[in-house]
């Protein structure tokens, strides 16, 4: 069983979407991840970061990363209009996240 653990940004992301089929849509494909451990259509775009592909109307994505083999953490969604630009902000948003949790290491120590 995998814990999912959301930014902010893919909140808002998710929040956003309009299409309430497509939300529910990208809802079951977590919820499989989350339950049975079944990733289905994914594929690593770089930096540790895979891309959920949910074939679906615009084609939706959802970004995450995999963390201590157990917790997935959902970056930031968007669909194939897109893709290339929330690669990228998908690898910013780790990038300031990792940076983050390595200055509380150090200050716990």
């Amino acid at each position: 069983m995998y814990f999912i653990e959301k930014t902010t940004e893919f909140d808002k992301w998710f929040r956003k979407l309009s299409d309430l089929r497509a939300k529910a849509k990208i809802m079951f494909r977590i919820q499989k991840i989350e339950n049975d451990e079944h990733f289905g259509d994914s594929k690593p775009v770089g930096d540790g970061i895979n891309e959920l592909r949910i074939n679906y109307a615009k084609g939706y994505r959802v970004y995450f990363r995999e963390q201590d083999g157990k917790i997935i953490l959902l970056l930031i969604g968007g669909d194939k209009s897109t893709q290339q630009q929330d690669i990228e902000k998908a690898k910013q948003i780790w990038k300031k996240l990792s940076k983050h949790e390595l200055a509380k290491t150090r200050l716990k120590k």
